[in-house]
């Protein structure tokens, strides 16, 4: 894992050329502290930073800019090219030659002898990567299929510039950094700023599965349109057009080779390693797959809190102590998970506001203590239909779109007669009578997802209002008009599947990169820390993808096929519980240690003097969150997350 940058100016390098690309490879040192290194041609304007963090061929002979066999080509690379020996064996057949052993060496190799499309195809692995083909005189950025490592790209004055984070591209001395109205009307909406999008006008982030190439010819401002290698609309199209034909214990048997393959590809590493464990569905399988084919203990760890609401780490040791693996736990404080938020922005580097980003930086923080890499189970629940807006609001929307408008919009209306608080207190008194499948945490505010659900006019307009933070991001933030996405493309959602299918679709397109990905790279890169995501490994994903729902979905419970393998590993006792999330109490924080913090922040004459909100919305929802009337926490984080970045650029 690496942090990349560099600019192309093939008019004329900037004065000081060298100077800015140390300072832009200094800006993210923390993605690669064990070295670093710059390349540069002024001839052609193309200049190239690298910083390492050392996983695989610690020698020198990994070091980047790396240059290819023939000379052709010079390579910046962030990630990891999990199937790298298979396709060293391949090319040594080949006649290939090779100085040292990194993935970094046999990528060039493929591009020399494949060429840049074809290369791409073959890799496994998460990667972001800029290529200079010195003949071509063209410089290619790519990402992986998945979106698990960030690329930003613009022109900051006649120079065209990338990086892995936009602190790369703020080194420029032109840097001029205007915020985007626009996209911040797209934050308040996701809690994060969506691909292809950044906060700044005229940066953009790289879309999962695209290669973008700019010519020597390309004037500045110039910019193509990426291409895509992995289409992913027809690689969905393509496996439910083949859909797999087999029993249950098939599908369980062909997954657990896949996810074997995955994981067992993702333990190759020259350096110590380990595994997140929240003691889940998604986390214990892949820590009992990698327990599997260890000889050794595997090294795992787990946040704890005391608020039982948002403690999972009784579960997690359950399931260490069952798999055999050597635990680590560590019991935070609120005090020192509040720590945390001054360096938000930092870390996040434009606006953020999933409030899980706080505890996935204490368990990054404390598992890089011991490993530098470490296994995570994100991806499961957007590939196998782990969201209750899959598994219950789809299928209630098939049953009670077909009711009158005027029905639905009036058991709405008695749904909000009491607070989300209040029904959190009638919850209470009935819980005890509830199968522990249907027990829930916060069930009023799931209540009022449902009555939104009620209101809905569409399957569109459901899934939309179900990801929303602020349900009218053009009201809240002055003098935008919210930038098109896919959730108002009705048109372009995937054609022939249901409506749970479409939204796993739009969350592993959308949500997945843009919150849960983004979240879990800058965590784990603020510390030096690899993070390696098995159920993303594009193999398995056309495989969930190439599924019948009933394989994911059955009997009203998400991730059915997933539950069946774990239980071959795991007594489903350990696991089989209502979902927690990874959250913090950031409502109540808010109303207690956090209120003089929030309403710094918040404070009216600054909001007016700044004039990016409408002050009366926003303080009105303050208002009533400090009152209990209604949480605002989600929509009211969006809007401080947004000013605490503001304070630090």
């Amino acid at each position: 894992m690496c942090g990349i940058a560099g600019l192309f100016a093939a008019g004329g390098m900037p004065q000081g050329a060298k100077s800015i690309l140390w300072r832009m490879a200094e800006s993210l040192h923390h993605r690669g502290p064990d070295s670093h290194g710059i390349w540069l041609n002024a001839t052609h304007g193309i200049g190239l930073a690298h910083q390492r963090l050392s996983i695989v061929d610690l020698s020198s002979q990994g070091h980047q800019p790396m240059a290819s066999v023939s000379g052709r080509y010079h390579l910046v690379f962030n990630g990891e090219i999990y199937n790298f020996p298979a396709l060293r064996h391949e090319l040594e057949q080949a006649g290939c030659r090779f100085r040292g052993h990194s993935d970094t060496e046999v990528m060039l190799s493929a591009f020399d002898n494949w060429g840049l499309e074809d290369a791409l195809k073959r890799f496994t692995g998460m990667f972001a990567f800029a290529l200079w083909d010195g003949e071509a005189r063209t410089l290619h950025l790519a990402r992986d299929r998945m979106g698990e490592k960030p690329l930003y790209y613009g022109w900051v004055g006649r120079s065209f510039v990338f990086g892995s984070e936009l602190k790369a591209l703020c080194a420029m001395p032109e840097w001029r950094g205007d915020v985007d109205r626009d996209a911040l009307a797209l934050f308040m909406r996701f809690a994060y700023v969506p691909a292809p999008h950044s906060i700044y006008q005229g940066v953009h982030k790289l879309p999962p599965g695209n290669v973008l190439s700019i010519a020597a010819t390309a004037s500045p401002g110039d910019m193509r349109a990426p291409r895509a290698y992995w289409p992913v609309g027809d690689v969905v199209a393509t496996e439910r057009a083949d859909a797999l034909e087999c029993d249950d214990s098939e599908a369980v048997a062909q997954l657990d080779s896949l996810l074997r393959d995955a994981v067992a590809k993702m333990m190759v590493a020259d350096v110590p390693l380990g595994a997140f464990l929240s003691g889940g569905i998604d986390s214990s399988l892949v820590v009992a797959l990698m327990q599997a084919q260890s000889d050794r203990p595997v090294k795992t760890f787990t946040i704890g809190f005391r608020d039982e609401v948002y403690n999972e780490a009784r579960h997690a040791r359950a399931v260490a102590e069952h798999l055999g693996v050597d635990h680590s736990e560590i019991y935070v404080t609120p005090g020192e998970a509040m720590a945390v938020i001054p360096r938000l922005p930092t870390i996040y580097d434009e606006p953020f506001a999933d409030s899980s980003q706080i505890p996935t930086f204490l368990v990054a923080q404390m598992a890089r203590e011991h490993v530098t890499v470490a296994l995570s189970g994100d991806g499961g629940d957007e590939l196998f239909g782990g969201y209750n807006r899959h598994c219950r609001a789809a299928p209630v929307w098939e049953r009670v779109s077909g009711l009158p408008g005027l029905l639905r919009n009036g058991l709405a209306s008695a749904v909000h007669a009491l607070s989300p608080t209040a029904w959190n207190a009638v919850y209470a008194r009935f819980e005890p009578l509830l199968p522990a499948r249907w027990r829930q945490r916060l069930p009023g505010e799931k209540l009022y997802k449902f009555a939104e659900l009620l209101r809905a006019d569409s399957g569109a307009a459901l899934y939309r209002e179900l990801v929303s933070q602020w349900h009218d991001p053009d009201g809240v933030v002055l003098g935008t008009n919210e930038l098109a996405t896919a959730l108002f493309d009705e048109g372009g959602w995937p054609e022939g599947i249901s409506l749970a299918e479409q939204m796993m679709f739009l969350d592993m397109t959308g949500y997945l990169p843009g919150d849960i990905l983004t979240k879990v790279d800058r965590a784990s890169m603020a510390v030096g820390l690899e993070a390696r995501v098995p159920f993303l490994d594009h193999h398995v994903v056309e495989f969930a993808w190439s599924l019948p729902l009933d394989m994911k979905i059955r009997g009203g419970q998400g991730k059915w096929l997933l539950r069946q393998l774990l239980h071959r590993y795991v007594p489903s006792d350990l696991v089989e519980r209502p979902k927690m999330g990874f959250g913090v109490p950031i409502d109540a924080w808010l109303r207690g240690p956090l209120r003089d913090w929030a309403e710094a922040l918040l404070d009216e004459q600054r909001l007016r003097r700044e004039g990016f909100f409408n002050v009366d919305m926003v303080h009105r929802c303050w208002r009533e969150h400090l009152s209990e009337r209604r949480n605002w926490q989600h929509p009211l984080w969006c809007v401080l997350m947004f000013q605490a970045w503001l304070d630090e650029v």
